[in-house]
């Protein structure tokens, strides 16, 4: 099944590929699956720009203060600090867009939606952590921002990891097909080159 038709333009969204996420010591214990994805990732990016098309790193942004925690969570990626940084390991390249985020959303409080569409991007391919909050709340909004969404299933991770496994499973058929979609990023990375290739 082809994720791309042959005028699509794609965005891949990677989410929340921060330093706290990847520490240890912190208290979200999404890094062992987390680092799972850093290779697919960065071999799809490498795919998505070699076809043209454009790479965004949506990163938690948050302040101390924010309501979000207020309840169980506890402070992390916090704006200006080596925590909310991208890490070293993803292959980020200078025509890459690097967009902090307020919220979970990558398209919540940002330009994302108004720089995508300067693009001329029709398909938002969105991939990082965690698969069922931050993952999965950007590909909705970007459908709510009338983009079409693949939600990278070998490119996103939660912990636990069937916690990733359900969240999947659960949009693999879905009524909102094929504005979202759940694909592999060696499909996608398949399209990518035969939309190119008709270039």
């Amino acid at each position: 099944m082809n994720l791309l038709a042959k005028n699509d333009r794609l965005a891949l969204l990677v989410i929340d590929m921060v330093k706290d996420y990847f520490d240890p010591h912190h208290s979200l214990p999404i890094t062992e699956p987390a680092l799972k994805i850093i290779e697919p990732i960065n071999t799809l990016a490498e795919s998505v720009r070699s076809a043209g098309g454009m790479v965004v790193f949506a990163t938690d942004s948050f302040r101390k203060e924010d309501f979000i925690f207020t309840g169980r969570l506890k402070p992390h990626a916090i704006t200006g600090t080596h925590g909310a940084e991208i890490i070293d390991e993803l292959d980020r390249k200078p025509e890459d867009v690097w967009l902090p985020k307020p919220r979970f959303s990558a398209f919540f409080g940002t330009d994302l939606a108004e720089r995508l569409k300067k693009e001329k991007i029709s398909v938002c391919a969105v991939a990082g952590i965690a698969t069922h909050i931050c993952v999965l709340t950007s590909a909705l909004d970007a459908l709510c921002n009338d983009f079409k969404a693949i939600l990278v299933e070998d490119c996103t991770a939660a912990y636990p990891e069937f916690i990733h496994a359900n969240t999947i499973a659960n949009y693999r058929r879905n009524p909102l097909q094929p504005l979202l979609e759940i694909g592999q990023s060696a499909v996608l990375m398949a399209d990518l080159a035969e939309v190119n290739s008709d270039c």
